[in-house]
């Protein structure tokens, strides 16, 4: 059987349950052409531009 050889001390098991390890929210940022918020690197939903070019036309 698969016994710990070693008890776990109370400060390792504390920070391996701690919420160190929770991911973050995404960062967000102004798109340039609507001033609307949206994710880096990724296509404004709000208008349809990416890096200056309309790439989808976005009914309003």
């Amino acid at each position: 059987m698969a016994v710990p050889k070693r008890r776990v001390s109370k400060a390792r098991r504390d920070k391996r349950r701690s919420n160190v390890w929770k991911m973050d929210a995404p960062q967000l940022m102004k798109c340039p052409q609507c001033g609307e918020y949206k994710r880096a690197h990724r296509l404004c939903t709000a208008c349809g531009y990416y890096n200056g070019k309309q790439v989808v036309v976005v009914e309003k």
